[in-house]
């Protein structure tokens, strides 16, 4: 049960710095029950029933994270408190505000490995981010795991990835397929989008921690899209990336977050729940 009132259309007026990039180290983070009970009431009910549905515990916490990482967006661009956010899914499933006034603000959250990302922006036209721990952990040689995903990727993208040693082709793997995702995930199209459509020009071939790289081009069937992909290592071992479309596609360096800062303004929705939040405790780990 929700415990405040809907849409309160005061203090609308949206701050001019709304353009960000935040991550968050999963693995960092050791959550206590009361810390968990606490999370837990920030977010929506329909939220927690299918985050409280996973198994495994690095699945709970992703996506928890991701949606504190949403709230905490929209309440700081929108100078709506916690309480008053509410999101939907749209036909895709994909979250969206429920309020149409604020169809403007695009955001886009992401997880894979020990991130979680989100990017957000209310000037652009469309956004999407992906985060990719480049590591190959499969049970097969790896030019078997190349050759069943041949189909992801056009021939001029394979020849930039198999080049070199396998941990080149494993981390230019990881950044082509960032780079894919991130470009779906703006476009909203899922996989109705033929991959193979998509060609990636990678210029730069080495991603550096705090260093964007803007360089690389996007081609779908053979025609250069007006479109913008920031990259960058959050780690040695994960890389994101940002595709963007429209005028204010300035670098924006991603920020790794504490859980103070998701949760220090936040405002209950729902009343605390310990026993739920003690199944957590109970799930297991995936290592």
């Amino acid at each position: 049960m929700h415990l405040a009132p809907r849409f309160n259309h005061k203090c609308l007026q949206t701050m001019a710095d709304s353009n960000v990039r935040w991550a968050f180290n999963t693995r960092k983070w050791f959550p206590t029950l009361e810390e968990l009970v606490k999370c837990i009431t920030y977010i929506q009910l329909e939220e927690k029933n299918r985050i409280g549905r996973f198994f495994f515990r690095e699945d709970f916490e992703s996506s928890l994270i991701g949606r504190l990482m949403m709230r905490k967006y929209v309440s700081e661009v929108t100078n709506l408190p916690y309480n008053e956010i509410f999101f939907k899914r749209d036909e895709r499933g994909k979250p969206i505000l429920e309020d149409p006034m604020f169809q403007h603000i695009k955001f886009n959250v992401s997880h894979q490995g020990d991130y979680v990302v989100l990017a957000g922006s209310t000037e652009l036209e469309a956004l999407g981010v992906d985060v990719m721990k480049m590591e190959y952990k499969g049970g097969k040689e790896l030019s078997e795991f190349f050759r069943i995903m041949n189909r992801q990727f056009t021939s001029n993208e394979w020849q930039t990835i198999n080049q070199g040693t396998d941990e080149y082709k494993i981390k230019m793997f990881a950044r082509h397929w960032c780079l894919k995702e991130s470009y779906v995930k703006a476009t909203g199209v899922g996989l109705n989008l033929n991959l193979l459509r998509m060609n990636f020009e990678i210029k730069q071939k080495t991603l550096c921690r705090n260093e964007i790289v803007n360089d690389t081009v996007l081609y779908v069937d053979g025609e250069k899209v007006n479109w913008e992909f920031h990259e960058m290592l959050l780690d040695d071992n994960h890389c994101a990336a940002v595709a963007m479309a429209g005028s204010n596609t300035s670098k924006v360096k991603f920020r790794e977050l504490e859980i103070d800062e998701l949760i220090g303004n936040g405002l209950p929705l729902l009343h605390e729940d310990i026993d739920y939040c003690k199944t957590y405790f109970e799930k297991k780990k995936k290592s």
